[in-house]
């Protein structure tokens, strides 16, 4: 069968790679060569090979105007999912999970898999507040929910997480439901639905902050149970290949910093956002390279892809957000540029990822 007819297959597969993400599910559905041919693992990478992939970010993101607020009677948040189109500024929203009628739970981790699919991990349900194993899976080429396998162990809140890019999730750290901090940790293997255990880390990590590059997942800072909320300055790597923890660095974070802002490009750089400054980790020392613009200092989340930042923050707190793509240049230069954002997209942002499409 001509995936084309009348056209050479090596010329149709071509038509096909340029399809753009959004009309994935519907090409998907035209016929079954056209199906094969996109549901193959080539596709996505004849897609990049040719320069037709496309970078998007996703954030689960509040409503404007509901946050968790300090005053006596806040909006409730209602959590959904937000993606944003860096090449061509556009903002839209996945579809809803149709067993979270009420938004996506509260806290919950995102990460992006296999240049497809997105997982939704943990987070606390949005009606009883109860914690909970949940696994969520969006397919980008098909544009359709699945559940996942529930995480084994431990009911876990404020974990750290990360994707190999390829097909597996890491989870690290955490809180158990009796406010416990956790050594434990797991991986997700996207296609088999699998969860697998992890040897335990050397320390317990409570809101540790996961990040994966060369070959290792990263659990960065945290805190033990005894030390409640005093964040630790040093992280612990995951050798994948090795499949154990293969080292503690001590000196990676100033003592009492929140690590969620410490982000890895797809070199390995390491960078973090924190005092107002970006800074790059160059060697042991971290070198600030960039002043955050001022009205994104304010509970900053930050996002990279490539060699580009996207830095969502406030002025104030509870602000409206404020989104700015950061760029930089051979000559160690940088640029900023600020983001047009739709008011619909400009609430609290509480998990993120970038993928290629």
């Amino acid at each position: 069968m001509e995936i084309i007819p009348g056209l050479p297959d090596d010329v149709a597969r071509g038509c096909l790679t340029r399809i753009p993400r959004e009309y994935f599910s519907k090409a998907f559905e035209i016929c079954k060569a056209w199906k094969t041919e996109i549901d193959s693992s080539q596709y996505l990478q004849q897609r990049k090979l040719h320069g037709f992939s496309r970078a998007i970010v996703v954030l689960a993101q509040a409503e404007p105007g509901c946050s968790f607020s300090e005053a006596k009677y806040p909006p409730k948040p209602s959590y959904h999912l937000t993606v944003f189109e860096p090449e061509t500024g556009t903002w839209s929203r996945l579809p809803a999970i149709p067993s979270c009628p009420n938004g996506l739970p509260f806290f919950c981790q995102c990460a992006g898999v296999g240049r497809r699919y997105l997982v939704v991990i943990g987070g606390w349900n949005p009606t009883t507040w109860m914690a909970s194993k949940s696994v969520f899976v969006y397919d980008f080429v098909t544009a359709k929910w699945k559940c996942g396998a529930d995480m084994v162990g431990p009911v876990r809140s404020f974990f750290g997480c990360a994707s190999d890019f390829n097909r597996t999730v890491f989870v690290a750290g955490g809180h158990d439901d009796e406010k416990n901090a956790l050594r434990s940790a797991l991986a997700y293997d996207v296609i088999e639905d699998k969860w697998v255990p992890l040897p335990d880390m050397a320390r317990q990590r409570d809101e540790c902050k996961g990040v994966f590059h060369g070959g290792k997942f990263h659990a960065i800072g945290g805190y033990c149970t005894d030390t409640q909320g005093k964040f630790e300055k040093d992280s612990e790597v995951f050798d994948v290949e090795a499949w154990k923890w293969c080292h503690l660095d001590d000196d990676l974070l100033h003592t009492g910093m929140y690590p969620r802002n410490c982000v890895v490009d797809e070199k390995g750089k390491m960078f973090r956002c924190y005092e107002g400054n970006v800074a790059v980790l160059d060697g042991s020392v971290w070198r600030e390279m960039a002043a955050l613009p001022n009205d994104v200092r304010v509970r900053s989340f930050v996002v990279m892809w490539r060699e580009k930042m996207l830095v969502i923050g406030s002025s104030v707190v509870d602000g409206v957000r404020n989104t700015y793509l950061l760029e930089f240049t051979d000559n160690k230069q940088y640029k900023w540029t600020k983001v047009e954002t739709p008011k619909e997209y400009t609430g609290n942002i509480q998990a993120g990822c970038s993928l290629e499409i």
